[in-house]
């Protein structure tokens, strides 16, 4: 699959986290669908993505690390 994946956990409710997944697509054909039948053959139940994003890019550092807390942070503000 042609992809970059960033997972994060994002609460949902008191004491409960989702997995929610941001991907940047190389492909631009690849689906939802495609990368949840995906996640079903590779990853344990508790690892499954209970939200897919597909973005044009993640936010990154100077040093080129994936900023993590400010996707979390956008999901606070909205």
């Amino acid at each position: 699959m042609g992809f970059a994946l960033l997972s994060t956990n994002l609460p949902i409710a008191h004491a409960t986290l989702a997995v929610k997944v941001f991907i940047v697509r190389k492909d631009p054909a690849l689906t939802a669908e495609q990368v949840i039948e995906y996640c079903k053959e590779e990853l344990t139940a508790y690892k499954k993505p209970k939200y897919i994003e597909f973005r044009d890019v993640l936010p990154k550092s100077n040093v080129g690390k994936i900023l993590r807390r400010e996707l979390r942070d956008e999901k606070k503000a909205a």
